[in-house]
């Protein structure tokens, strides 16, 4: 199915990206969904999924909110009022949703449900008490992202900053035009008209929103792109970030002897081993360390900047910054 959006002059110069972290819950929340193995996310989901589980976060708020396929309830994707929201900042607009909003979004989950189903106690809930419920939705929210992407959201962050600064700098040398045409094989642009071919997202017409268009790359969007078509508000899409297929390809190399020469032979073994996140105990064992020793070096590393901690339960993952892996690249590659 195609469709177009129309575009002025005005819309044109309205036209921004935004880095979303609502983008990357939703469309990483749905791949985890999916019954087949994602190929480009594999050894992330193969961390994250027990997590999930354990919590119980499988089957749960966001479960009834984002289906395995078709529509997501809109409210979960507000627009970005910058172009590097904070996480809080979101959820603090999606407690802030109209109860007229969340129902809408409620009837169409619903007619486009194939099953037929009754509304969930849960969905009953967020229809009539959508206040009440809508703190409970951005808790769960809360929960999954310290789950699945606070340890990662580093390396994430990265790239989706990159697919920003580098669409923004080719704005700039070749047009609009050009960088619309070259977000995904499903986009085109032609005749001051944005087309689109989508199987998995609502149609969307000038019509139906507001001016301008927000551009959100995605790191788990791949291999589609999701539209948001609510006035009135810009159209969002969402699209697959630029060199997501090496997201979580490992990044230690040569350059670690030098970093050993100012941080010391333990530290840096302990960076290297934090090209996935992993507690304490993981580290111990995989490093060769007593429990305590890799503690006090944890503590040091953190203080400097160069991993974070993110609680999983009753254990504590540490996760390697962006500062840690630029350290971690060899000189010649910072050229």
């Amino acid at each position: 199915m195609e469709s177009g959006l129309n575009f002025s002059a005005a819309d044109l110069a309205q036209t921004r990206f935004a880095v979303s972290p609502m983008w990357e819950v939703v469309t990483s929340f749905r791949l985890l969904r999916d019954t087949t193995e994602p190929p480009l996310h594999r050894r992330w989901a193969a961390q994250v999924r027990p997590r999930l589980a354990q919590a119980g976060l499988d089957d749960g708020w966001l479960a009834e909110l984002v289906p395995g396929h078709g529509y997501l309830a809109d409210f979960l994707n507000p627009t970005p009022a910058t172009p590097f929201p904070t996480l809080a900042a979101e959820l603090d607009a999606i407690r802030a949703s109209t109860p007229a909003r969340v129902r809408a979004d409620l009837d169409i989950l619903r007619t486009k449900d194939p099953a037929g189903r009754r509304p969930s106690p849960r969905l009953r809930l967020l229809r009539e008490a959508p206040e009440e419920a809508l703190k409970k939705v951005a808790a769960e929210i809360e929960t999954y992202w310290q789950l699945a992407l606070a340890p990662y959201w580093a390396r994430i962050r990265q790239l989706l900053e990159a697919d920003v600064f580098h669409r923004a700098r080719q704005v700039a040398e070749h047009g609009s035009a050009r960088v619309l045409s070259e977000l995904h094989e499903t986009v085109w642009w032609d005749d001051d008209t944005l087309h689109l071919v989508r199987r998995h997202c609502a149609t969307m017409t000038r019509d139906q929103v507001g001016s301008g268009l927000l551009l959100v790359p995605s790191a788990f969007a791949w291999p589609r792109v999701l539209t948001r078509a609510v006035a009135p508000d810009p159209p969002q899409l969402a699209y697959p970030a630029r060199g997501v297929g090496n997201l979580w390809e490992p990044r230690t190399n040569a350059a670690t002897d030098a970093v050993a020469a100012v941080l010391g032979r333990s530290r840096t073994l302990l960076l290297t081993e934090l090209d996935t996140p992993a507690s304490t105990t993981q580290l111990a064992l995989h490093c060769g360390l007593s429990a305590a020793g890799v503690s006090q070096h944890l503590t040091a590393l953190r203080n400097a900047g160069l991993v974070t901690a993110h609680r999983s339960g009753r254990s504590v993952l540490y996760a390697r910054t962006s500062v840690a892996d630029a350290l971690l690249v060899p000189s010649e590659e910072l050229v």
